[in-house]
């Protein structure tokens, strides 16, 4: 679903604090994502963002297009009660998040922590 479609589904989570844990996730075909947590859900998404179209204006100035909302796709990998447990389950992922196909080890994280 759309990021828009994913909100509206539920006002909570329109309302609610949302805690980011990186925007350069990829998976094997090297699209990013970026995770988030919603705390009024406890929902963990992915939200993939298609290129962004870079150009340059007449000053020199990169200038990188806005992507359309029904282009940011949402995925709700799963629901995690507190920031605490959590940030227990994504210990070390600030060093994770760079790597190759790094949804492997997001998946094998939220997988054993169940």
């Amino acid at each position: 679903m759309d990021i828009e479609a994913f909100y509206e589904q539920n006002e909570a989570r329109r309302e609610s604090a949302e805690f980011e844990f990186g925007s350069e996730w990829t998976d094997a075909a090297d699209n990013e994502y970026e995770l988030s947590w919603v705390e009024a859900t406890g929902e963990l998404y992915l939200m993939v963002e298609p290129d962004a179209r870079v150009t340059e204006d007449m000053f020199g100035d990169f200038l990188v297009s806005d992507e359309a909302v029904s282009d940011l796709t949402v995925v709700v990998v799963g629901k995690v009660a507190t920031l605490a447990a959590l940030e227990e389950i994504l210990e070390g992922w600030e060093d994770a998040v760079g790597d190759e196909n790094s949804l492997t080890w997001l998946h094998e994280r939220l997988t054993t922590s169940r």
